[in-house]
């Protein structure tokens, strides 16, 4: 049987319908979902746009912490600050404190020792070593302190002996140092002696009590004073205790160490006799 031939009409046609039908199913695709060049280009940007947003965030975060920190330091510096005035004030008012004691103390000295007339000084400087323990005080002659005045603390116990004058400032040679010398007492029996500074003593805070004798009236605690005599320096100020009683150098007569009743290196205030009268 011969077959018929296919016409080529329909063959082009049959093609057509089917690009038509393609494009139309393309088309409608695309028209329901985004254009293909703007998806592929936010395909192509969205890793960019990611980047950016984090450098942006962290950029951010960087100038909040710059920011905050330069306040924090202001504020720190300005806590600081308060802090230290803070400090100041409390050492201010602690010192008044401790004046305002001393003062009171005098007071009732000056009662006690009405011959005596004082005069209140700062230590401003402190000389203390191996080989001499002196001070310098901040009131001169314009105050009327000359040398050879003794100096007392509020309690009246003695710290030393002016040895230099000038206009607004004296040197003070403390009881301690090697070259201190003063007429003593032993308050309960009466034993005369004088108070040395002793120079293999004075890194102890100690002198020693000379001229006892062979065999001195004298025990560990006894009260050791100011004897007044020949009238260069007031009577009955307070040196200091005995602490013991051992040979002198000579190995015959006895010496005293004695402790003085003054910390002469905690001292900031101290009171100069200006004038005494004599009491028989």
């Amino acid at each position: 049987m011969r077959k018929r031939p296919i016409n080529k009409f329909w063959i082009v046609l049959l093609g057509i319908a089917t690009s038509v039908a393609v494009l139309l199913s393309v088309m409608s695709y695309l028209s329901t979902t985004a254009a293909v060049l703007p998806n592929l280009a936010g395909i192509i940007a969205s890793p960019f746009r990611s980047a950016s947003a984090s450098i942006s965030e962290t950029v951010d975060n960087w100038y909040g912490y710059l920011t905050r920190y330069d306040e924090l330091k202001k504020e720190n510096e300005e806590l600081k600050k308060r802090i230290a005035q803070m400090e100041a004030d409390n050492r201010q008012a602690l010192e008044d404190r401790e004046e305002n004691a001393r003062l009171r103390a005098l007071a009732d000295l000056r009662e006690q020792r009405r011959e005596l007339s004082f005069e209140s000084a700062r230590i401003v400087v402190q000389d203390a070593s191996n080989w001499s323990s002196m001070l310098t005080i901040n009131k001169g002659t314009m105050h009327e302190i000359e040398v050879g005045d003794c100096v007392v603390n509020e309690q009246g116990s003695l710290i030393g002996v002016v040895t230099k004058a000038g206009l607004n400032w004296s040197t003070v040679r403390t009881i301690l140092d090697s070259e201190s010398s003063i007429g003593a007492l032993v308050f309960r029996s009466g034993a005369s002696a004088v108070a040395q500074g002793d120079f293999s003593l004075m890194s102890d805070g100690r002198l020693t009590l000379t001229y006892l004798g062979t065999n001195p009236d004298l025990v560990s605690g006894d009260l050791v004073m100011t004897s007044g005599l020949r009238d260069y320096f007031p009577s009955q100020l307070v040196i200091g205790y005995v602490e013991e009683v051992r040979p002198g150098d000579d190995g015959m007569s006895q010496i005293a160490v004695v402790r003085p009743d003054v910390d002469v290196q905690s001292l900031v205030q101290v009171f100069v006799v200006t004038d005494f009268d004599i009491v028989d």
